[in-house]
């Protein structure tokens, strides 16, 4: 039996964001595979964490700069590693590579961040991303770990051409591998028109898009939505909601702000359209892949829809500026006709796109094709293996030197403890 280890940099909240939920689906095709599965982390462990131990994986808490976790790596000697962002790629990648070098190393990216950064600079000077944005320390490090990686897990296909054109990163490293859903999800029953009332905007406060379309929406959007429905509400949903976001709360206005669901799925059925004005970001939108499972037609940007169009048109609504946004959402709400049609849409796009069978056989036999001559597969990456050479070198050093002054550190704060003891 194969073992894969997950180092991740955080523990999985499934219903908390679409990273949560991605990660426990690269966990159920794991285990699907009929393989042991440890999950461990650097990171506190949550309240709102996926109970691991009850889908039979096991778990572990992990430190960052610390020899201990080379004595565990040696011990455990996973056949699989797969890195969750590239951070843990950084932090842990060197220290796997030395005590596991022949496991097969995998990077999942959940979305390319320095593409989520350059989009941010670009909102940020209300300007179009530019050549230099995608030049960014951010983006050198993370194309370095997917370089430094045997395959690469990628969520949309907009990245894996981005990252093939603009850095000639090999397309045998990436693999595409988006949502990956159960088909009686992709198919379940919905509440109609008439069973619906108010709009929906959900997702995680902690995450800087979502919390800007919220800015948006109560700013400019909403207003407009407001002024053509008198009388509609906006309920927004998402974990871990800071006071900044509680203080938008208005009655008066609709504009609700709830705070943490317990059931994404029952409040995304509940509500007639789901409002998502994305102005930056990377990867797939988790709260417009539910929409769409939950016939629930949705209004998004170009920044939100993309990587989750098919050949037909979108479930709902695609605009980019506050008027058009609004206006769209108002004849989504009003006209039972075209809520029909768009409902329909968003869910068969969804089985088209997120087909759970599909994408494990697809990511089975590309593990397989990988593992199966994996000195062949590296020795085609030379840049990998380059940089392989000079991460493991200057990352080894710096990991060391900070172990080390930590270790000061405690003996000095040892020291002065007994020093400060009162005598008897």
């Amino acid at each position: 039996m194969k073992h894969v280890l997950i180092i991740g940099y955080v523990w999985p909240e499934p219903n908390s964001s679409a990273a949560g939920s991605r990660m426990m689906q690269l966990i159920a095709f794991f285990k699907s595979q009929q393989w042991a599965v440890t999950f461990a982390s650097p990171a506190q462990r949550t309240e709102h964490m996926a109970d691991l131990a009850a889908i039979g994986v096991d778990s572990r808490d992990i430190s960052l700069n610390c020899q201990s976790f080379d004595a565990y790596i040696e011990s455990l000697q996973p056949d699989i590693v797969m890195f969750d962002r590239f951070m843990m790629e950084e932090q842990f990648g060197w220290r796997v590579r030395q005590q596991c070098p022949q496991a097969l190393t995998i990077l999942d990216t959940e979305d390319l961040q320095f593409l989520r950064h350059a989009r941010h600079q670009a909102a940020k000077g209300q300007r179009e991303v530019q050549a230099q944005d995608y030049h960014s320390d951010l983006a050198k490090r993370e194309v370095a770990a997917i370089f430094r990686c045997d395959l690469s897990l990628m969520i949309s296909r907009e990245e894996i051409e981005l990252l093939t054109r603009r850095y000639q990163v090999d397309s045998r490293l990436l693999h595409y591998s988006p949502f990956m859903l159960e088909r009686a999800v992709l198919s379940q029953l919905n509440p109609g028109y008439e069973q619906r009332q108010g709009f929906i905007s959900i997702g995680n406060f902690r995450h800087a898009p979502n919390w800007d379309a919220v800015l948006w929406l109560k700013q400019q959007v909403w207003p407009l939505i407001r002024k053509a429905l008198p009388q509609a509400q906006l309920f927004v949903y998402g974990a871990y909601p800071p006071p900044k976001a509680t203080a938008l709360h208005d009655v008066k206005s609709g504009f609700l702000v709830k705070g943490w669901v317990d059931d994404a799925i029952a409040a995304m059925q509940s509500a007639r359209v789901c409002l998502a004005p994305l102005r930056f970001g990377a990867g797939l939108k988790g709260k417009l892949a539910e929409a769409m499972i939950c016939n629930t037609p949705s209004v998004t940007t170009d920044i939100g829809a993309e990587g989750m169009q098919t050949d037909q048109a979108w479930g709902g609504a695609i605009a980019n500026d506050a008027e058009a946004i609004a206006q769209a959402a108002v004849a989504l709400y009003q006209q039972p006709g075209l809520w029909q049609e768009s409902s329909i849409r968003g869910q068969e796009n969804a089985r088209q796109l997120f087909d759970r069978h599909q994408h494990f056989d697809a990511l089975a036999e590309k593990i397989a094709q990988v593992s199966g001559d994996l000195s062949g597969h590296r020795q085609e990456n030379f840049t990998g293996a380059m940089l392989n050479f000079h991460h493991h070198r200057s990352t080894q050093y710096m990991s060391q030197w900070i172990e080390s002054k930590n270790k000061l550190a405690q003996l000095q704060e040892q020291q002065d403890k007994t020093l400060n003891q009162p005598e008897l």
